[in-house]
């Protein structure tokens, strides 16, 4: 006569549990994911957008010195934010 395998309810019930953790854990990092993502494009377009009104509103100033100053300012900006969102979309993905 073989053995028969009784289920333990509380056991049963604390496995159940456990996988719903897991995936509701997954879930939640996938959409953590992609809302990381969706804010990092916002702010880089946000910034961009920002850098190309600051180099408009300077050229129409039509002194020299200030567009150059807003040029090289807005540059650093572009390429700081483009780098800066860049290794944080690694860290993000």
């Amino acid at each position: 006569m073989t053995a028969a395998t009784k289920s333990n309810p509380i056991t049963d019930s604390f496995e159940t549990a456990q996988e719903r953790v897991s995936e509701f854990n997954e879930k939640a990092v996938e959409s953590s994911k992609k809302a990381g993502s969706v804010l990092l494009d916002s702010y880089e377009k946000t910034v961009l957008a920002m850098t190309d009104s600051y180099v408009k509103a300077a050229h129409t100033t039509n002194v020299d010195w200030i567009k150059s100053v807003a040029d090289a300012q807005a540059d650093f900006a572009r390429d700081l934010t483009k780098s800066y969102t860049s290794a944080a979309r690694t860290l993000v993905s």
